[in-house]
Protein backbone atom coordinates (compact mmCIF):
# COMPACT_ATOMS: atom_id res chain seq x y z
CA UNK A 1 0.00 0.00 0.00
CA UNK A 2 1.18 3.44 -0.79
CA UNK A 3 1.75 5.96 1.80
CA UNK A 4 1.57 9.67 1.47
CA UNK A 5 5.12 9.97 2.42
CA UNK A 6 5.92 7.74 -0.30
CA UNK A 7 4.91 10.02 -2.84
CA UNK A 8 6.44 12.89 -1.25
CA UNK A 9 3.36 14.10 0.55
CA UNK A 10 3.22 15.00 4.68
CA UNK A 11 0.41 15.88 6.79
CA UNK A 12 -0.64 19.48 6.91
CA UNK A 13 1.34 21.37 9.53
CA UNK A 14 -0.59 22.06 12.71
CA UNK A 15 -0.67 25.69 14.02
CA UNK A 16 -0.35 26.36 17.66
CA UNK A 17 -1.89 30.09 18.57
CA UNK A 18 -2.46 30.83 22.29
CA UNK A 19 -5.98 33.29 22.87
CA UNK A 20 -5.25 35.12 26.40
CA UNK A 21 -8.57 35.85 27.42
CA UNK A 22 -11.67 33.98 27.56
CA UNK A 23 -14.76 35.52 27.55
CA UNK A 24 -17.35 36.72 24.94
CA UNK A 25 -14.86 37.20 22.60
CA UNK A 26 -12.33 34.82 23.47
CA UNK A 27 -13.63 31.85 23.96
CA UNK A 28 -15.98 31.11 20.95
CA UNK A 29 -12.17 32.01 19.24
CA UNK A 30 -10.84 29.40 20.55
CA UNK A 31 -13.43 26.71 19.71
CA UNK A 32 -13.60 28.14 16.03
CA UNK A 33 -10.04 27.71 15.46
CA UNK A 34 -10.13 24.09 17.28
CA UNK A 35 -12.51 23.35 14.27
CA UNK A 36 -9.87 24.71 11.76
CA UNK A 37 -7.59 22.16 13.22
CA UNK A 38 -5.45 24.79 15.21
CA UNK A 39 -3.86 23.83 18.74
CA UNK A 40 -4.81 26.28 21.35
CA UNK A 41 -3.45 27.30 24.59
CA UNK A 42 -6.43 29.22 25.93
CA UNK A 43 -5.25 31.43 28.82
CA UNK A 44 -7.68 33.22 31.48
CA UNK A 45 -6.47 34.79 34.89
CA UNK A 46 -9.85 33.92 36.41
CA UNK A 47 -8.91 30.57 37.75
CA UNK A 48 -12.70 29.53 37.58
CA UNK A 49 -13.17 30.06 34.33
CA UNK A 50 -10.16 27.08 33.53
CA UNK A 51 -11.89 25.01 35.97
CA UNK A 52 -15.15 24.95 34.64
CA UNK A 53 -13.65 24.78 31.04
CA UNK A 54 -11.54 21.22 32.21
CA UNK A 55 -14.53 19.93 33.50
CA UNK A 56 -16.61 20.58 30.11
CA UNK A 57 -18.84 23.39 31.73
CA UNK A 58 -19.27 26.44 29.89
CA UNK A 59 -20.08 30.23 31.32
CA UNK A 60 -21.40 31.95 28.50
CA UNK A 61 -24.90 31.28 27.88
CA UNK A 62 -24.69 30.92 24.28
CA UNK A 63 -21.84 28.04 24.31
CA UNK A 64 -23.09 24.66 25.34
CA UNK A 65 -21.18 22.22 27.66
CA UNK A 66 -21.02 19.89 25.18
CA UNK A 67 -19.17 22.48 22.57
CA UNK A 68 -16.51 22.74 25.33
CA UNK A 69 -16.54 18.46 25.52
CA UNK A 70 -16.21 18.71 21.83
CA UNK A 71 -13.46 21.01 22.30
CA UNK A 72 -11.48 19.40 24.44
CA UNK A 73 -11.58 15.66 23.23
CA UNK A 74 -9.80 17.09 19.96
CA UNK A 75 -6.42 16.82 22.54
CA UNK A 76 -5.40 19.94 20.85
CA UNK A 77 -6.86 22.41 23.55
CA UNK A 78 -4.50 23.42 26.61
CA UNK A 79 -6.55 25.68 29.38
CA UNK A 80 -4.42 27.68 31.62
CA UNK A 81 -3.42 30.37 34.13
CA UNK A 82 -0.06 30.08 33.48
CA UNK A 83 1.49 32.04 30.79
CA UNK A 84 4.51 29.67 30.76
CA UNK A 85 1.91 26.85 28.65
CA UNK A 86 2.43 29.29 26.06
CA UNK A 87 5.62 29.06 24.95
CA UNK A 88 5.31 27.16 21.85
CA UNK A 89 2.40 29.53 20.64
CA UNK A 90 3.34 30.70 17.26
CA UNK A 91 0.57 33.48 17.43
CA UNK A 92 -0.36 35.11 20.30
CA UNK A 93 -4.14 36.61 20.26
CA UNK A 94 -5.16 38.59 23.50
CA UNK A 95 -8.77 39.15 23.95
CA UNK A 96 -8.43 40.88 27.74
CA UNK A 97 -11.06 43.17 28.59
CA UNK A 98 -10.67 46.93 28.24
CA UNK A 99 -13.20 48.99 30.75
CA UNK A 100 -13.00 52.41 32.37
CA UNK A 101 -11.57 53.05 35.17
CA UNK A 102 -13.34 54.71 38.48
CA UNK A 103 -12.31 57.93 36.99
CA UNK A 104 -14.32 56.91 33.84
CA UNK A 105 -10.90 56.90 32.25
CA UNK A 106 -9.37 53.70 29.92
CA UNK A 107 -8.11 51.21 32.01
CA UNK A 108 -5.39 49.32 29.84
CA UNK A 109 -4.09 47.48 33.10
CA UNK A 110 -5.02 44.15 31.59
CA UNK A 111 -3.65 44.86 28.02
CA UNK A 112 -0.31 46.24 29.33
CA UNK A 113 0.15 43.00 31.64
CA UNK A 114 -0.69 40.66 29.19
CA UNK A 115 1.66 42.06 27.02
CA UNK A 116 4.37 42.05 29.50
CA UNK A 117 4.04 38.54 30.12
CA UNK A 118 3.84 37.72 26.53
CA UNK A 119 7.06 39.88 25.67
CA UNK A 120 9.19 36.96 27.49
CA UNK A 121 7.72 34.38 24.97
CA UNK A 122 8.17 36.26 21.39
CA UNK A 123 11.41 35.88 20.21
CA UNK A 124 12.05 34.17 16.98
CA UNK A 125 9.37 35.80 14.56
CA UNK A 126 6.25 35.39 16.43
CA UNK A 127 3.05 36.98 15.87
CA UNK A 128 0.85 39.18 18.91
CA UNK A 129 -2.70 40.21 17.66
CA UNK A 130 -4.47 42.81 19.80
CA UNK A 131 -8.55 42.09 19.39
CA UNK A 132 -9.55 44.49 22.70
CA UNK A 133 -10.84 47.03 21.78
CA UNK A 134 -9.49 50.33 22.54
CA UNK A 135 -8.65 54.10 21.43
CA UNK A 136 -6.62 54.99 18.13
CA UNK A 137 -3.28 54.76 18.68
CA UNK A 138 -3.09 52.38 21.71
CA UNK A 139 -0.96 49.39 19.60
CA UNK A 140 1.80 51.74 18.40
CA UNK A 141 1.67 54.41 21.49
CA UNK A 142 1.10 51.72 24.05
CA UNK A 143 2.22 48.26 23.22
CA UNK A 144 4.83 48.34 20.51
CA UNK A 145 7.09 50.33 23.46
CA UNK A 146 6.51 47.62 25.80
CA UNK A 147 8.12 45.07 23.24
CA UNK A 148 10.85 47.48 22.18
CA UNK A 149 12.06 47.90 25.77
CA UNK A 150 12.89 44.66 26.13
CA UNK A 151 15.15 44.93 22.98
CA UNK A 152 12.88 43.08 19.91
CA UNK A 153 12.20 44.83 17.20
CA UNK A 154 8.64 45.26 15.77
CA UNK A 155 8.38 44.15 12.01
CA UNK A 156 12.00 41.80 12.23
CA UNK A 157 12.03 39.90 15.59
CA UNK A 158 8.38 40.35 16.42
CA UNK A 159 4.81 40.74 14.60
CA UNK A 160 2.35 42.88 16.15
CA UNK A 161 -1.12 43.37 14.64
CA UNK A 162 -4.46 45.00 15.22
CA UNK A 163 -7.58 43.45 14.37
CA UNK A 164 -11.17 44.43 16.20
CA UNK A 165 -13.65 41.88 17.80
CA UNK A 166 -16.66 41.96 16.32
CA UNK A 167 -18.65 39.69 18.54
CA UNK A 168 -22.24 40.52 18.95
CA UNK A 169 -23.19 37.99 21.70
CA UNK A 170 -26.71 36.33 21.66
CA UNK A 171 -26.21 37.19 17.57
CA UNK A 172 -26.76 33.33 16.59
CA UNK A 173 -27.26 34.84 12.85
CA UNK A 174 -23.87 35.69 12.57
CA UNK A 175 -21.07 33.78 14.54
CA UNK A 176 -17.99 34.89 14.91
CA UNK A 177 -16.39 33.43 11.90
CA UNK A 178 -19.28 34.76 9.62
CA UNK A 179 -18.06 38.43 10.60
CA UNK A 180 -15.90 39.92 8.00
CA UNK A 181 -12.42 40.44 10.02
CA UNK A 182 -10.93 43.70 9.98
CA UNK A 183 -7.29 43.76 10.25
CA UNK A 184 -3.90 45.99 10.46
CA UNK A 185 -0.36 45.58 10.92
CA UNK A 186 2.61 47.94 12.68
CA UNK A 187 4.67 47.15 9.70
CA UNK A 188 3.78 45.35 5.84
CA UNK A 189 5.54 42.32 7.02
CA UNK A 190 3.02 42.52 10.29
CA UNK A 191 0.26 43.15 8.29
CA UNK A 192 1.19 39.93 5.82
CA UNK A 193 1.56 37.69 8.84
CA UNK A 194 -2.13 38.74 10.35
CA UNK A 195 -3.14 38.15 7.18
CA UNK A 196 -1.68 34.48 7.11
CA UNK A 197 -3.09 33.59 10.23
CA UNK A 198 -6.51 34.78 10.15
CA UNK A 199 -6.87 33.75 5.63
CA UNK A 200 -9.37 30.76 6.19
CA UNK A 201 -10.21 31.52 9.28
CA UNK A 202 -12.76 34.05 8.49
CA UNK A 203 -15.00 34.50 5.48
CA UNK A 204 -13.64 37.50 4.90
CA UNK A 205 -10.63 39.43 5.54
CA UNK A 206 -10.56 43.41 4.80
CA UNK A 207 -7.15 44.91 5.41
CA UNK A 208 -6.34 48.46 6.47
CA UNK A 209 -3.46 50.66 5.98
CA UNK A 210 -2.70 51.35 9.75
CA UNK A 211 -3.69 49.81 12.97
CA UNK A 212 -5.04 53.27 13.80
CA UNK A 213 -7.19 52.96 10.82
CA UNK A 214 -8.69 49.57 12.69
CA UNK A 215 -8.57 50.79 15.86
CA UNK A 216 -10.89 53.76 14.54
CA UNK A 217 -12.90 51.36 12.68
CA UNK A 218 -14.39 49.76 16.02
CA UNK A 219 -14.88 52.71 17.72
CA UNK A 220 -16.64 53.55 14.89
CA UNK A 221 -19.11 50.79 14.92
CA UNK A 222 -20.39 51.63 18.23
CA UNK A 223 -20.17 55.20 18.30
CA UNK A 224 -22.47 54.75 15.55
CA UNK A 225 -25.12 52.38 17.49
CA UNK A 226 -24.34 54.88 20.31
CA UNK A 227 -25.96 57.78 18.86
CA UNK A 228 -28.22 55.91 16.82
CA UNK A 229 -29.71 54.34 19.87
CA UNK A 230 -29.71 57.68 21.64
CA UNK A 231 -31.64 59.44 18.74
CA UNK A 232 -34.55 56.85 19.14
CA UNK A 233 -34.47 57.07 22.97
CA UNK A 234 -34.85 60.90 22.78
CA UNK A 235 -37.71 60.87 20.11
CA UNK A 236 -39.47 58.22 21.99
CA UNK A 237 -39.95 60.73 24.75
CA UNK A 238 -40.74 63.36 22.67
CA UNK A 239 -43.37 60.55 21.01
CA UNK A 240 -44.55 60.62 24.47
CA UNK A 241 -45.21 64.13 24.91
CA UNK A 242 -46.78 64.29 21.37
CA UNK A 243 -49.02 61.77 21.72
CA UNK A 244 -47.79 59.39 18.60
CA UNK A 245 -46.33 55.76 18.74
CA UNK A 246 -42.85 55.66 18.14
CA UNK A 247 -42.61 51.78 17.70
CA UNK A 248 -44.95 52.57 15.21
CA UNK A 249 -43.08 55.53 13.30
CA UNK A 250 -40.35 53.22 13.30
CA UNK A 251 -41.94 50.57 11.14
CA UNK A 252 -43.04 53.35 8.62
CA UNK A 253 -39.76 54.82 8.19
CA UNK A 254 -37.98 51.55 8.37
CA UNK A 255 -40.53 50.73 4.67
CA UNK A 256 -38.31 53.01 2.96
CA UNK A 257 -35.49 50.78 1.45
CA UNK A 258 -32.79 52.97 1.14
CA UNK A 259 -31.17 55.82 3.62
CA UNK A 260 -32.47 54.57 6.93
CA UNK A 261 -32.03 51.46 9.28
CA UNK A 262 -33.90 51.16 12.16
CA UNK A 263 -32.94 51.31 15.90
CA UNK A 264 -35.24 50.56 19.00
CA UNK A 265 -35.58 52.47 22.03
CA UNK A 266 -34.94 51.23 25.47
CA UNK A 267 -33.89 51.78 29.43
CA UNK A 268 -30.46 53.09 27.72
CA UNK A 269 -27.23 51.66 27.00
CA UNK A 270 -25.55 48.23 28.06
CA UNK A 271 -22.55 46.03 27.36
CA UNK A 272 -18.89 45.94 27.15
CA UNK A 273 -18.69 48.16 23.80
CA UNK A 274 -21.24 50.55 22.93
CA UNK A 275 -21.21 51.89 26.46
CA UNK A 276 -17.06 52.59 26.86
CA UNK A 277 -15.33 52.20 23.61
CA UNK A 278 -16.97 56.46 22.78
CA UNK A 279 -15.43 57.20 26.01
CA UNK A 280 -11.70 55.48 25.00
CA UNK A 281 -12.15 57.70 21.79
CA UNK A 282 -12.99 60.68 23.65
CA UNK A 283 -10.58 60.54 26.08
CA UNK A 284 -7.97 60.37 23.23
CA UNK A 285 -9.53 63.41 21.51
CA UNK A 286 -9.17 65.68 24.80
CA UNK A 287 -4.98 65.08 24.23
CA UNK A 288 -5.78 67.00 21.30
CA UNK A 289 -7.97 69.84 22.60
CA UNK A 290 -11.25 68.32 20.65
CA UNK A 291 -14.15 66.57 22.25
CA UNK A 292 -17.46 64.78 20.25
CA UNK A 293 -20.49 66.57 20.61
CA UNK A 294 -22.37 63.63 19.25
CA UNK A 295 -20.87 61.26 21.73
CA UNK A 296 -21.16 63.37 24.77
CA UNK A 297 -24.84 64.44 24.12
CA UNK A 298 -25.69 60.77 23.06
CA UNK A 299 -24.51 60.00 26.70
CA UNK A 300 -26.24 62.49 28.70
CA UNK A 301 -29.25 60.99 27.01
CA UNK A 302 -28.88 57.38 27.54
CA UNK A 303 -27.99 58.22 31.31
CA UNK A 304 -31.40 60.05 31.52
CA UNK A 305 -33.53 56.85 30.49
CA UNK A 306 -33.80 55.07 34.09
CA UNK A 307 -35.12 58.72 35.34
CA UNK A 308 -37.26 59.20 33.08
CA UNK A 309 -38.80 55.66 33.23
CA UNK A 310 -39.38 55.90 36.54
CA UNK A 311 -40.93 59.37 36.53
CA UNK A 312 -43.24 57.85 34.01
CA UNK A 313 -44.19 55.33 36.49
CA UNK A 314 -44.53 57.34 38.92
CA UNK A 315 -47.07 59.51 37.14
CA UNK A 316 -48.85 56.65 35.70
CA UNK A 317 -49.43 55.29 39.45
CA UNK A 318 -50.04 59.05 40.07
CA UNK A 319 -48.49 59.05 43.42
CA UNK A 320 -46.44 62.44 44.61
CA UNK A 321 -43.38 59.95 45.14
CA UNK A 322 -42.66 56.19 45.20
CA UNK A 323 -41.43 55.65 48.89
CA UNK A 324 -43.00 52.24 49.52
CA UNK A 325 -44.01 51.29 45.81
CA UNK A 326 -43.34 47.55 45.17
CA UNK A 327 -41.71 47.08 41.84
CA UNK A 328 -40.55 44.74 39.95
CA UNK A 329 -37.48 44.85 37.22
CA UNK A 330 -38.14 42.36 34.42
CA UNK A 331 -34.56 41.57 33.21
CA UNK A 332 -31.21 42.56 33.79
CA UNK A 333 -28.77 41.87 31.49
CA UNK A 334 -27.91 44.51 28.96
CA UNK A 335 -29.85 42.79 25.60
CA UNK A 336 -32.10 39.67 25.73
CA UNK A 337 -31.19 36.13 25.91
CA UNK A 338 -27.66 36.34 27.14
CA UNK A 339 -26.02 36.31 31.06
CA UNK A 340 -24.71 39.92 30.86
CA UNK A 341 -25.14 42.72 32.85
CA UNK A 342 -22.11 44.51 32.38
CA UNK A 343 -22.97 48.37 32.16
CA UNK A 344 -26.69 47.48 31.75
CA UNK A 345 -29.19 50.48 32.35
CA UNK A 346 -31.56 47.79 34.15
CA UNK A 347 -29.14 48.30 36.83
CA UNK A 348 -29.09 51.69 36.79
CA UNK A 349 -33.02 51.92 36.92
CA UNK A 350 -32.50 49.60 40.06
CA UNK A 351 -30.49 52.33 41.28
CA UNK A 352 -33.00 54.68 40.53
CA UNK A 353 -35.77 53.25 41.99
CA UNK A 354 -34.28 52.33 45.00
CA UNK A 355 -32.95 56.11 45.70
CA UNK A 356 -36.57 57.05 45.28
CA UNK A 357 -37.65 55.29 47.72
CA UNK A 358 -39.09 52.67 46.17
CA UNK A 359 -38.95 49.06 47.06
CA UNK A 360 -37.55 47.27 44.26
CA UNK A 361 -36.94 43.54 43.08
CA UNK A 362 -36.14 42.21 39.84
CA UNK A 363 -36.53 38.75 38.11
CA UNK A 364 -33.87 37.62 34.74
CA UNK A 365 -33.64 33.61 34.16
CA UNK A 366 -30.25 34.12 33.10
CA UNK A 367 -28.62 36.03 36.15
CA UNK A 368 -29.05 35.16 39.45
CA UNK A 369 -27.96 37.96 41.69
CA UNK A 370 -26.56 40.99 41.33
CA UNK A 371 -24.16 43.66 43.02
CA UNK A 372 -25.78 46.85 43.31
CA UNK A 373 -25.76 50.43 45.72
CA UNK A 374 -22.59 47.74 47.34
CA UNK A 375 -24.84 44.89 47.93
CA UNK A 376 -25.75 41.65 46.59
CA UNK A 377 -29.68 41.45 44.91
CA UNK A 378 -31.02 38.07 44.29
CA UNK A 379 -33.37 37.50 41.30
CA UNK A 380 -37.35 36.58 42.69
CA UNK A 381 -39.43 33.96 41.31
CA UNK A 382 -42.40 35.38 39.69
CA UNK A 383 -45.57 33.72 41.36
CA UNK A 384 -48.81 34.56 41.40
CA UNK A 385 -48.53 36.23 44.74
CA UNK A 386 -45.17 37.84 43.74
CA UNK A 387 -47.58 39.72 41.04
CA UNK A 388 -50.15 40.17 43.48
CA UNK A 389 -47.67 42.69 45.72
CA UNK A 390 -46.54 44.68 42.86
CA UNK A 391 -47.63 47.53 42.05
CA UNK A 392 -46.06 47.74 38.36
CA UNK A 393 -43.66 45.55 36.22
CA UNK A 394 -41.03 47.37 34.36
CA UNK A 395 -39.67 45.09 31.40
CA UNK A 396 -36.07 46.04 31.28
CA UNK A 397 -34.71 43.19 29.08
CA UNK A 398 -37.25 41.35 26.42
CA UNK A 399 -35.35 37.60 26.96
CA UNK A 400 -37.40 34.76 24.59
CA UNK A 401 -38.64 33.52 27.82
CA UNK A 402 -40.53 36.32 28.97
CA UNK A 403 -44.07 34.73 31.03
CA UNK A 404 -45.79 37.88 28.93
CA UNK A 405 -49.11 36.01 29.41
CA UNK A 406 -48.66 35.55 33.41
CA UNK A 407 -46.94 38.87 33.83
CA UNK A 408 -50.16 40.83 31.54
CA UNK A 409 -52.76 38.11 32.93
CA UNK A 410 -51.57 39.19 37.02
CA UNK A 411 -49.89 42.83 36.92
CA UNK A 412 -51.73 45.41 37.79
CA UNK A 413 -49.32 47.83 35.67
CA UNK A 414 -46.95 46.57 32.79
CA UNK A 415 -44.46 49.21 31.81
CA UNK A 416 -42.83 47.69 28.39
CA UNK A 417 -39.57 49.39 27.55
CA UNK A 418 -39.07 47.11 24.36
CA UNK A 419 -42.13 46.94 22.75
CA UNK A 420 -42.39 43.50 24.20
CA UNK A 421 -46.48 43.37 24.56
CA UNK A 422 -47.15 44.63 21.12
CA UNK A 423 -49.89 42.61 19.97
CA UNK A 424 -51.71 41.82 23.55
CA UNK A 425 -53.52 45.38 23.35
CA UNK A 426 -57.62 43.95 24.43
CA UNK A 427 -56.27 40.82 25.83
CA UNK A 428 -53.97 41.99 28.81
CA UNK A 429 -55.60 42.58 31.88
CA UNK A 430 -53.03 44.68 33.10
CA UNK A 431 -52.46 48.17 32.30
CA UNK A 432 -50.17 47.96 29.86
CA UNK A 433 -47.84 51.38 28.96
CA UNK A 434 -44.81 51.39 26.24
CA UNK A 435 -42.17 54.09 26.14
CA UNK A 436 -42.40 56.27 23.57
CA UNK A 437 -46.39 54.63 23.06
CA UNK A 438 -48.06 57.92 23.06
CA UNK A 439 -48.02 59.67 27.09
CA UNK A 440 -49.70 58.50 29.67
CA UNK A 441 -53.96 59.21 29.58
Amino acid sequence: MTSRQDLGQTEPRVRTAAVIGLGYVGLPLVLHLLRKDFRIVGYDLDARKISLLKAGKSYITEIEDVEIMEALSTGRLVLTDRYQEMEEAEAFIVCVPTPLSDRGTPDLSYLTQAVSEISRLVPNGKLIVLESSTYPGTTREVVAPILERIGLTVGQDVYLAYSPERIDPGNKDYPCHMIPKVVSGMTPTCLRQVEELYRGVFTKIHSVSSVESAEMAKIMENAYRLINISFVNELAIICDELNLDIWEVIEAAKTKPFGFSGFYPGPGIGGHCIPVDPIYLEWKLQQYGMGSGFIQLSQSVNHKMPQYIAGQVQKILDTKSLQHARILVYGIAYKKDIADSRESSALQLLQVLHSMGADAVYHDPYIPNVKVNGGIWNSVEITFELLAEMDAVILATDHSCIPLSLLLEHAKLVYDTRNATAGYDGIAKARVVRLGGGGIS
